[in-house]
């Protein structure tokens, strides 16, 4: 035991929240996975959650291999990256899976594995390191906003607006954390207001668009609508998700069914991914809610401590831009499953199933465990890295 805990480094506590969630995740996913079973015709049970389980591994393997790279290779590798993660997104646009007819193109097929790969996932986590490179260079400058807008903001916008037709939410969720992570590193409050008004008046004008050319993106704003709508009206029709979900909280009382006893399952579509908090509070009841729970806050403990504790400007802003998300996606996922929030399609960090948010997750954790594991790191010595060093460095 003494050997494994010489290998890893950084916050041992995220090591052991990681763990906890990963082993909490089993029961719920092998219980939910039924629907797809007998309900869709996908499989077995068990075969669900060896899959699972495949994927939480390999999320491991990615967690202690990312954490092992000194994190100063992050900030040169974000500028490296990002070309590529643009080519990525329009190859999912044009590529992508449509899902029940609908234009949903998220994922890209990874080949061999038969796993598919949600490219706006990776996407996020590359602009927010790039974002926390671009203000931590910048901590100690005037800012000028029309240089700016070039630097820093045309990136961005790029990148959203290739998110932003297949998967509104998580474009919302990334422009606000991004947003949150200026404003933390110190960008002129001005400049994030106007920044703000021309989000809105882009938003504004892809909704025209779309519109007025209905089979440019057939079904996307108003699945939007429907969604928001039908969350705010009181006599419209309640979404059937929703109401499941609603039916297995309130069945779950204070100590739940029991494991594997959850009835809605068998009648929620998403109930091992999008609404798999649902399914535990009607097994565990609220016990378990509220485990899970304190079990993300004390994560959201720990990534703040982590990026208090950091010795750069550019690891507290790397700590907080991929750290936060985790935390905000989780509520917002609780928050969809207990009805105070529209749904979104977020799904549960590390207890969902699903290969790439595991992955992505895993990917983010290890870059905060990189900061916490170094303490003699420089600005100097990370903001000054040439990202085609890095890249010779690497190969």
């Amino acid at each position: 035991m003494k050997t494994i805990f010489t290998h890893i480094k950084g916050d041992r506590a995220i090591w052991a929240i990681v763990a906890v969630l990963a082993i909490l995740s089993f029961m719920p996913v092998y219980s939910a996975s039924t629907n797809l079973v007998y309900v869709v015709g996908n499989g077995s049970t068990t075969g669900h959650l060896i899959k699972h389980i495949a994927l939480l591994i390999m999320g491991f393997g990615i967690l202690y291999g990312v954490h092992k790279i000194p994190y100063r290779y992050f900030s040169g590798g974000s500028v490296l990256m990002l070309p590529i993660v643009i080519l990525l997104l329009i190859f999912t646009l044009a590529q992508g899976t449509t899902i029940g007819g609908a234009n949903a193109s998220r994922w890209i097929r990874i080949p061999f594995v038969g796993v598919g790969f949600q490219t706006s996932t990776l996407a996020a986590l590359v602009l927010l390191v790039y974002v926390a490179r671009y203000l931590a260079k910048n901590k100690e400058k005037e800012i000028v906003f029309r240089e700016s807008l070039i630097q820093l903001w045309l990136p961005v916008g790029i990148i959203l607006v290739l998110i932003l037709p297949a998967n509104f939410s998580t474009t919302a969720i990334l422009f606000l954390m991004i947003v949150l992570l200026t404003f933390i590193g110190g960008y002129p409050l001005k400049y994030i207001a106007n920044v703000i008004g021309m989000g809105i008046v882009a938003l504004g004008l892809f909704i025209l668009v779309v519109k007025a050319f209905p089979d440019l993106m057939p079904n996307r704003v108003t699945t939007w609508e429907k969604r928001i709508t039908g969350f705010f009206s009181e006599k419209q029709v309640e979404n059937y998700q929703v109401e499941k979900a609603k039916i297995a909280i309130a069945t779950g009382g204070v100590t739940g069914k029991g494991p594997g006893k959850s009835v809605q399952k068998n009648f929620l579509p998403q109930s091992s991914s999008d609404f798999i908090y649902a399914i535990i509070v009607e097994e565990y009841g609220l016990v378990g809610a509220l485990l899970v729970i304190f079990i993300y806050f004390l994560l959201l403990f720990r990534i703040i401590i982590s990026a208090r504790k950091a010795t750069t400007i550019f690891a507290t802003l790397l700590v907080i831009g991929v750290g936060l998300p985790i935390v905000f996606q989780a509520i917002i996922n609780m928050a969809v499953a207990v009805n105070l929030f529209p749904v979104t399609g977020q799904t549960l960090p590390l207890i969902s199933s699903g290969g790439t948010s595991i992955w992505m997750t895993c990917f983010a954790l290890g870059m905060i465990l990189s900061v916490s594991a170094s303490k003699n790191e420089t600005e100097e010595s990370i903001l000054d890295d040439n990202p085609l060093d890095i890249l010779h460095e690497t190969i």
